[in-house]
């Protein structure tokens, strides 16, 4: 089985085509005409064509012969007196037809294999004018489905190529987002982006879609898939939800969730590994580590948690925001526990908890680190430490809470006295500090940022002990360190999560899955599981 994907990049560059053995994942061919961007692809029913179509600087339309890799022909997309196509699908029983629909443009193609070309038939919509953002055959090819921006589904008719119905009755604000058809009985279902609900049918002739059943998701569905006999279908949302429904039934289950954003950081409770905790852009989430299931979701909208700890005890949980205010909640309820309003200026990028949760040590991007005495009632400031100059990007305390280990953009990483409030050494190095870890010895401390070095330092005098490279291409985001100091795990810009040997300095395994930059990772307490969470929204267990 063929899998087909299209790249998308700057419009002096080709867009290329990549032809993939799934089974075997392996690359079988590259193909480029496109410039810029690869909008659509569709294969032909037998699978002996593929048709490319390109993005709003290209504007082309090709069909490529599968077994040969090379284009068969191209043409122009759509006439210059309409819009761009976006959408591209081919017949559903011939080889030969598939259809491009747009901005106020449907066409209907056929491919001439004699002379090697595709000639277009416009489609006749007397004064609807809509643009086209999902198109479904039938299994028949008599008719063929459009969605549009504007919530109306049209009907047009493959001989004909006219609209010959078009509805339902909508909402205001709605649209028509995805499309799938079930069963020989081509029944369609189509999804609302505003208020997610089938809509109402009424057409301008006579009723074409009528309100079968419904069902509720969390947030816009961006894609409808069926699965066998159609027995059975999945629903994707811009919320990150993936929903499981059968026909009959047609009642949702929630399958999987995740981040909708870049995750900036993962904290385990202390002892705890069957539990982590997750922060991103409007949210903090709690997760079982077996069931990889989302347990509690506390929100705060319009704001991104920057970084996240768990208190010792585990009874709260602190987080650090770009709005300069460091939030703690209840893990169980996930309801408010405190507020600290104004902690930095420019927005609070590391935190951490001492041992006996009464003091946090946050730092910012002003570059100050700040240690607050938390009380049962109240938060006030202890002390103002001002040695970096740019962004304080990591926070260690060593386990007598006497000392601790701050690194920075700045390219430096201070050692502090947490007892008199001094700094007692600083590390300078021409990269900007990413991720700092304490040995459990802690007489050494490793550090990693954009220089994709790991460096070994001495913590009674700060000076370097050994260096290894840690990635050939990229900055290395994310680090941490088991709990006998025999490994540790590193994770970075090359989308690899690297574990270590100590004491060697070598890497003994690599984990391939990431499709988005790496921006930390966890060991568990019980050092049986990595997690690791990436700038795409991924979560990944690693055993």
């Amino acid at each position: 089985m063929d899998v087909a994907s299209g790249q998308v990049t700057c419009i002096v560059f080709k867009a290329d085509i990549i032809l993939w053995d799934f089974p075997k994942q392996e690359l079988l061919a590259r193909l480029s005409l496109h410039e810029g961007k690869v909008e659509g692809l569709s294969f032909s029913p037998r699978g002996i064509y593929l048709v490319s179509l390109g993005g709003q600087d290209d504007g082309r339309v090709m069909v490529w012969d599968v077994s040969k890799r090379e284009a068969v022909c191209g043409s122009p997309a759509s006439p210059r007196s309409a819009g761009n196509a976006n959408v591209v699908m081919c017949s559903s029983c011939r080889d030969e037809m598939f259809v491009t629909a747009g901005n106020f443009t449907i066409r209907v193609w056929e491919l001439d294999t004699a002379t090697k070309k595709i000639h277009p038939s416009e489609c006749y919509a007397g004064q609807l004018r809509r643009i086209t953002v999902c198109v479904q055959m039938t299994d028949d090819d008599d008719d063929f489905y459009l969605g549009t921006t504007s919530g109306d589904v049209l009907k047009v008719n493959t001989s004909s190529k006219v609209v010959t119905a078009c509805g339902p009755q909508k909402k205001k604000f709605s649209m028509v987002s995805s499309s799938s058809l079930f069963g020989e009985t081509a029944k369609v279902k189509f999804s609302r982006s505003w208020k997610m609900k089938v809509p109402r049918g009424q057409c301008m002739a006579k009723p074409l879609l009528s309100l079968h059943r419904r069902m509720r998701v969390e947030g816009a569905v961006t894609s409808l898939t069926c699965r066998g006999r159609d027995d059975q279908f999945f629903i994707g949302t811009k919320k990150g939800q993936m929903y499981r429904s059968a026909y009959a039934t047609f009642k949702e289950e929630l399958v999987a969730v995740c981040h909708t954003e870049a995750v900036n950081d993962i904290v385990f409770p202390e002892g705890h590994s069957d539990l982590f905790v997750t922060c991103s852009t409007n949210d903090i989430r709690v997760w079982y580590t077996l069931e990889r299931l989302e347990w509690l979701r506390i929100t705060v909208l319009n704001v991104t948690c920057h970084a996240v700890e768990v208190t010792r005890d585990g009874m709260v949980i602190v987080s650090a925001w770009n709005d300069g205010k460091i939030r703690a909640f209840v893990p169980a309820t996930g309801e408010p526990r405190y507020e600290i309003n104004n902690a930095h200026n420019l927005g609070v990028t590391a935190i951490a908890a001492t041992s006996d949760c009464k003091q946090i040590i946050s730092g910012g991007g002003d570059g100050q680190v700040r240690i607050w005495n938390i009380g049962e009632k109240t938060q006030k400031l202890r002390e103002v430490l001002k040695e970096h100059r740019g962004a304080v990007s990591c926070i260690k305390i060593n386990k007598n809470d006497k000392e601790g280990v701050t690194a920075s953009l700045d390219g430096t990483c201070v050692i502090w006295d947490l007892v008199r409030y001094v700094r007692k050494q600083m590390i300078l190095d021409n990269t900007l500090f990413k991720c700092v870890c304490y040995h459990p010895g802690e007489y050494q401390i490793i550090t990693s940022g954009t220089d994709r070095k790991i460096v070994y330092w001495e913590v009674l005098n700060g000076s370097a002990i050994r260096e290894v490279q840690g990635s050939l291409s990229s900055s290395i985001n994310g680090m941490d360190i088991t709990s006998d100091g025999a490994s540790f795990v590193t994770g970075g810009d090359d989308h690899l999560v690297k574990l270590w040997d100590y004491k060697e300095g070598t890497v003994t395994h690599v984990g391939v899955g990431h499709s988005g930059n790496i921006t930390r990772l966890k060991i568990c307490p019980a050092n049986k599981y990595i997690v690791s969470v990436s700038a795409d929204g991924a979560v990944l267990i690693w055993k």
